[in-house]
């Protein structure tokens, strides 16, 4: 391919509003372009990466037994309605009436669609397992969209969904799925980590999302260091420290006794009043669960995980309270609530049951308690509640410690179970003759954020550093001096070469100084670079440059063509 006869409008500065690398530098190597806020459309070289992705992908959805499908963007409000998601996912769902005034909606996701596809035409457990999937582009109305293709209002998703007979089966087609994932994401180049993970608006009962680790991630990751257990901060799983989860000994503690705190509202202030550790405060906060109010303890050097007290209430919505719903829970201001004399439900993490001697608030202006213990002087649920942080103990082999990442979600795999087949009445006849419910799962990938994951992962100031399988071009031939015969000869003989070899490769046959070509390779991020000049073909050479490395290599002229395929091949696999 020439560069002088593709449409590749790269920028010097991106707008304004990019603020993402992965989104800058997109917008400035000529991948795409904004139509409306989270929207974009794709000019060639963006289009040639998602391509590659979606042909990897594709290859391993097929190697893992599904078969490919295309449902409509379109979907009536009535398939949602039957599986209770109608007014349960909120705005992000894009609603809208045509002529006749029938509701429809924007396809977020596709759980509703292919159940009702599989439930017309599904009959025995002789039909099972079925697994089909689909690439087709999807719609979520975000409020804020942001980081360009990172959260996208408009995406390209690969979605699969598997229909087993029993739990065990849907088991096993969970697992295949889920080394079907780890097998894409190595082919596409990315340094990845899969991390159990909350089930959020999807549902089901178990979960792993496949986190791109990049230090612009907007996810937060632990994983320990001693074994494999990672997880989702959302989802990790917290272990007690200095405690086995033992009631505290009540008996122990000295009575409770009020003291004055004026004006001392946070924990920082009131442990330097009282010379206390934080580890010795219990930190009440009073929430809004589907409305009515509850209260999360935590010790004061921990903070809620608001997605495990939701889970824990068995709320749909949960809001922190505000200084009106604090002080008509607790009958006191802001900063001092605690947990005793509450008629609220409280929630208390798994260290507040083994704390005997805390201090907490008295619900009352200006006043705390010391001395106060879990089970003589208030009671709780007890479960885990608090946000799992770099540091904290494994709690799978509690020899390790959690080390902290930064992610981009790019995949999530669902155990569905009958949450949609049950209510959408997808049902099959069993061996002897009993309906039953089909057991999903359900496998999702971002395209489009794969690929602006990639260039979050590997990227520096001058421009995206492609991985070679999804890269646009494998190469970019570059000749320096364009009024030199001897340099346009060799450079279209070596373009030549490659194409014929079956590399992919970008000859930047434009009449622009060397430095403008140089800058523009960097920026588009071609994982080589061949230069070839008038000097080094005086010496029988081409400079060979890796697009991360510091320093090209020299490459005889006669062994050019044959060296780059080679490298590029071993790089593809």
């Amino acid at each position: 391919m020439r560069f002088s006869r593709s449409f590749i409008p790269t920028l010097k500065e991106a707008p304004a509003e990019a603020t993402s690398p992965s989104h800058v530098l997109l917008l400035r190597a000529g991948c795409m372009r904004k139509v409306a806020a989270g929207i974009y459309t794709f000019l060639p070289l963006g289009l040639r990466a998602l391509a590659k992705i979606q042909r990897i992908v594709r290859e391993e959805m097929t190697r893992a037994g599904a078969q490919e499908v295309l449902m409509p963007a379109v979907q009536p409000a009535e398939l949602w309605q039957e599986s209770g998601r109608w007014e349960q996912y909120g705005p992000e769902l894009l609603r809208f009436k045509d002529r006749k005034g029938t509701e429809f909606c924007l396809g977020p996701t596709h759980e509703e669609v292919i159940v009702d596809l599989v439930r017309r035409d599904v009959r025995s457990y002789r039909q099972l397992p079925v697994c089909l999937f689909q690439i087709q582009a999807k719609f979520r109305d975000e409020l804020r969209p942001r980081g360009g293709l990172l959260r996208g209002r408009e995406f390209i998703m690969k979605d699969a969904y598997s229909f087993d007979a029993d739990v065990d089966a849907a088991g096993r087609s969970y697992d295949v799925m889920f080394a079907a994932y780890e097998r894409i994401f190595r082919r596409c180049g990315l340094e990845f980590r899969a991390v159990e993970a909350d089930t959020g608006p999807i549902g089901g009962t178990r979960s792993h999302e496949f986190q791109v680790l990049a230090d612009t991630g907007e996810d937060s990751i632990v994983a320990c260091d001693a074994c494999d257990y990672a997880a989702n901060v959302e989802k990790a799983e917290a272990r007690a420290e200095g405690a086995t989860g033992a009631v505290s000994e009540a008996s122990a503690a000295p009575p409770v006794e009020k003291v004055a705190t004026p004006g001392k509202r946070t924990v920082e202030e009131v442990c330097a009043f009282l010379q206390v550790s934080p580890s010795a405060l219990v930190k009440t906060l009073i929430y809004l669960a589907d409305g009515k109010p509850i209260a999360a303890l935590v010790r004061g050097d921990r903070e809620v995980n608001e997605v495990k007290l939701k889970r824990a209430a068995g709320a749909r919505d949960l809001l922190l309270g505000n200084d009106a719903a604090i002080a008509a829970a607790t009958g006191g201001p802001v900063g001092f609530s605690g947990p005793v004399g509450l008629k609220i439900p409280i929630f208390a993490d798994n260290e507040v049951r083994a704390m005997a001697d805390a201090v907490v608030g008295a619900n009352a202006a200006d006043t705390h308690l010391r001395h106060v213990a879990f089970g003589r002087d208030f009671d709780a649920t007890v479960v885990d509640l608090r946000q799992a942080a770099a540091g904290d103990a494994c709690p799978r082999c509690a020899r390790g410690r959690f080390r902290f990442f930064r992610g981009i979600e790019v995949g999530h795999v669902f155990f569905l179970g009958t949450k949609y087949s049950e209510p959408m009445k997808c049902t099959f006849l069993d061996e002897k003759g009993v309906e039953k419910p089909a057991i999903m799962g359900c496998y999702g990938i971002g395209i489009t954020r794969i690929a602006a994951a990639a260039v979050e992962q590997n990227r520096d100031a001058a421009g995206i550093a492609w991985p070679m399988p999804i890269a646009p071009f494998h190469v970019t031939v570059l000749p320096a001096q364009m009024n030199v015969p001897r340099v346009v000869e060799t450079a279209e003989k070596l373009h030549d070469a490659l194409e014929a070899s079956g590399v992919e490769v970008l000859l930047d046959d434009r009449d622009e100084r060397a430095g403008v070509k140089f800058k523009d390779a960097d920026l588009l991020g071609a994982p080589l670079r061949v230069t070839i000049g008038e000097k080094s073909l005086a010496k029988g050479v081409v400079e060979l440059k890796e697009r991360l490395a510091k320093e090209p290599e020299l490459v005889p002229v006669e062994d050019a063509a044959r060296v780059i395929a080679e490298r590029v091949k071993a790089r593809l696999g």
